[in-house]
């Protein structure tokens, strides 16, 4: 019987903020207070921030990848699937199940924490050709990319073939932007040492950016810093300026310049899940607007948060929203957990309120900047900074020691050039890895739950 009274809670997303909240759930409710479920593609917690660095080969995948399957103690029941719809009125979520079937799991309450996704424009060619950095996938499968491209230019009797295999395109300045071009960067500066046959000076690196300024965020000193570590390196850094078109053997940008590449990177930023269009709801740029509380305003039971949720930064006020950070979302996802618990429980429910605590950016090797409390770092005091945050915040002891052993083994050992060749027969861009056409619209969800052939999972 207490089966079937007790209270539904399904959390959807398994990123900083659904993870957090999930755990917290299950620490402070009692199992015959609720029942919680989690909607996820994968049964893991990605450490997103250090993404670059298994794209250059600093980490493996595995160190990343927070499995929530681990431990016996854990009494979530996991769905494997991706959320596609949500019916506020009918209190159901529509899921397409990792064997494609397409399910309906009713719910009391929901926390929609479905993160972003790679944010694109209307450019010729740009999915077709382009390689994004937002999942596990995607960073696998540019180092292997990338170390082909070396040992195809190496093989080649082509000068123009060699040239174009030799020259990188990332773009975004953001952080993920700028990481991941200063991390593959150094991959393949020492990379090349490796093949007498190529010419260090062919290897090219572009990291450009339509705003005028990189990351912002960091302010003018510290964001010249990076510019000039980069520089120094060799990066070719372009502001002002973006992508006209896209193709398979070359990229133009928008100032007329063509340049022959098989490698462009696209980390222009992020939107919300489409999963928050289905919803039908009021939005903020995309995000769904929610009060201070998380609470979906008019809508008993339903809660959102990080990437996907416009939420009120109550800490600098004047109508600002959180930024979609993982600095944020960990934290989010607590008081959300704690907001859920209070309306079961009939108690009030409380704001969210965090100051922001800095920047961190790693550069690779000893190269960083950071602003932790405001004060500015640069090098390896920075480098210090940056990697004990990241460790830090790490969820498990296990990913704690995978990820330590992985920085000191490199520090030690330097990078290694292998590529797994798992995906080598098969041609992967942006459009190929994160299904963004598989949602479905507020009236295709309504019809789908009303439906004869609707039932629950």
């Amino acid at each position: 019987m207490d089966t079937v009274t007790r209270p539904r809670i399904l959390v959807v997303g398994a990123g900083f903020a659904g993870v957090g909240c999930v755990r917290r759930l299950e620490r402070k409710l009692s199992s015959s207070e609720a029942e919680i479920t989690l909607v996820t593609p994968f049964a893991y917690q990605l450490y997103l921030p250090l993404l670059p660095q298994v794209a250059s080969g600093v980490l493996t995948p595995q160190s990343i990848a927070l499995s929530l399957r681990r431990s016996k103690k854990y009494r979530t029941r996991i769905i494997p699937g991706g959320a596609i719809g949500v019916d506020l009125k009918a209190k159901v979520c529509v899921i397409r199940t990792i064997t494609d079937e397409i399910v309906n799991e009713p719910y009391d309450y929901i926390v929609l924490a479905p993160g972003s996704v790679t944010r694109t424009f209307d450019i010729p060619g740009l999915t077709e050709h382009a390689f994004g950095m937002k999942t596990l996938a995607e960073a696998a499968y540019i180092r292997d990319h990338v170390i082909s491209q070396l040992d195809l230019a190496d093989a080649s009797q082509d000068p123009a073939e060699r040239a174009s295999r030799l020259q990188f395109v990332v773009v975004g300045g953001g952080y993920a932007g700028t990481e991941t071009a200063a991390c593959l960067q150094l991959l393949t500066h020492n990379a090349v040492k490796r093949y007498p046959r190529l010419d260090p000076s062919l290897i090219k690196w572009h990291l450009i950016d339509i705003a005028p300024k990189l990351m912002p965020e960091l302010g003018d000193k510290l964001g010249r810093s990076a510019q000039e570590v980069l520089r120094k390196r060799g990066i070719d850094i372009s502001l002002g300026v973006s992508i006209a078109k896209a193709g398979p053997e070359e990229v133009t940008f928008t100032d007329g310049r063509v340049v022959p590449t098989r490698t462009l990177i696209w980390t222009a930023g992020v939107v919300a899940s489409p999963l928050i269009a289905t919803l039908g709801a009021e939005t903020v740029r995309g995000r769904l607007a929610v009060g201070s509380a998380m609470d979906l305003p008019g809508r008993d039971g339903v809660f959102a948060l990080g990437d996907a949720a416009a939420v009120p930064d109550e800490a600098k006020g004047d109508g600002a929203v959180c930024p979609p950070t993982a600095q944020h979302a960990m934290r989010q996802g607590k008081v959300v957990a704690d907001n859920v618990i209070a309306t079961l429980r009939g108690q009030p429910m409380r704001p969210y309120v965090h100051k922001d605590l800095g920047l961190v950016v790693d550069l690779g090797g000893t190269d960083a900047v950071s602003k932790p409390l405001g004060i500015e770092l640069r090098g390896l005091p920075a480098q210090l900074v940056a990697r004990g945050y990241h460790w830090s915040a790490l969820r498990t002891g296990v990913a704690k020691a995978r990820v330590l052993t992985n920085w000191t083994l490199n520090a030690v050992a330097g990078d290694d050039f292998v590529r797994t060749g798992f995906q080598a027969r098969r041609a992967a861009r942006l459009k190929d890895f994160e299904y963004t056409d598989s949602y479905l619209t507020p009236e295709q969800v309504r019809a789908h739950v009303e439906g004869p052939g609707s039932g629950s999972g």
